[in-house]
């Protein structure tokens, strides 16, 4: 048996930008998926998964990887989650070149699903290492990476970008540019995440920013100044510069909202941060639903998070430097 976590992690800058070769800023939180991998005697695969905000679901079944299993759980989110085990399995078998490998998998992860801190992309990382190792394989945390970014691409139609499985595999703040992938230093961060308890819908919403660029140079004008924001950002990030980062993040918010990937009730929780005077207040991730990450040393936006409409949950997520580790089984 052989058990592996992985962190979530924020976008502090130039999320569906990077899709478009952008670059952006996502850093590691301490918030973990913990995947733990026991070999079978059979081809088959058995998935029980916790605390994905979910009541929880087991599921046993053989065949190819990608095969669809008989969930008992009306949610596309159970179905997208078994895609990601799916797609690490697929990579972990090829890497130990055990193409009929079988595994009992448990998850457990205090991220939220689809919620815009790394959920899908911690479990793959975290899935990858724990079914190499099991097999006897070791590999370093850029292969993980990179087969991790092969397992979203595929789950997500070639639309998933290096920066969400490259931050989790390796920790910390992280610089992604197309192909370029690389750890870059930081100060500690005062990071705030509020959670609306929703989801976005990651496809139909980078699908939808993708349809507004072919329609309108505008659009496509906004994508490119998320870039600039993020070049900014990386200037005031090395200068340990926390107002700039702020003015900035909240730049890149109304971008994001430009795009039409934001909600009212992510706007909702970013002005409350905003107005109990956080330095600067944004979505995190694919947006639609789910979370935003503000920076404020002080309680002041926790506190008025957790009294806002539509807020579920807020709470303070301190930047992990660990990546991907191995955990005792």
């Amino acid at each position: 048996m052989t058990e592996s976590s992985a962190p979530g992690k924020v976008y502090l800058f130039g999320e569906h930008a990077v899709v478009y070769g952008e670059p952006a800023v996502p850093c590691a939180i301490e918030r973990r998926a913990t995947v733990t991998v026991e070999e079978r005697d059979d081809d088959r695969l058995r998935v029980h998964a916790q605390d994905l905000s979910l009541d929880g679901f087991t599921v046993e079944y053989s065949g190819e990887t990608g095969a669809t299993p008989d969930v008992d759980v009306s949610t596309p989110l159970v179905e997208e989650g078994i895609g990601y085990v799916d797609a690490a399995v697929s990579e972990a078998r090829e890497a130990a070149d055990a193409p009929n490998a079988g595994f009992d998998i448990t998850i457990e992860s205090e991220i939220p699903l689809g919620a815009g801190l790394g959920s899908s992309a911690a479990v793959t990382v975290a899935g990858i290492d724990a079914a190499t190792r099991e097999l006897g394989v070791d590999l370093s945390d850029e292969e993980i990476a990179e087969r991790a970014y092969r397992a979203e691409l595929a789950v997500q139609d070639g639309q998933a970008s290096r920066a969400d499985t490259f931050c989790s595999a390796t920790g910390g703040a992280v610089r992604v540019e197309g192909d370029d992938c690389r750890s870059i230093d930081a100060p500690d961060l005062p990071i705030v995440v509020g959670f609306d308890g929703g989801a976005g819908d990651t496809g139909k919403l980078v699908a939808g920013v993708r349809a507004l660029r072919e329609e309108y140079d505008f659009a496509a004008d906004t994508v490119e100044s998320i870039g600039d924001v993020v070049r900014r950002g990386e200037d005031a990030l090395a200068d340990g510069d926390l107002a700039e980062l702020g003015r900035l993040m909240n730049f890149n918010h109304g971008l994001l909202e430009a795009l039409g990937v934001s909600s009212r009730s992510l706007d909702g929780m970013v002005w409350a941060a905003r107005d109990a005077g956080a330095l600067g207040a944004k979505l995190t991730g694919a947006g639609g639903g789910g979370c935003i990450v503000a920076l404020d040393p002080t309680d002041e936006t926790t506190t008025a998070l957790r009294f806002t409409p539509g807020c579920e949950d807020a709470f303070r997520a301190e930047l992990d430097t660990d990546g991907v580790r191995a955990e005792d089984a």
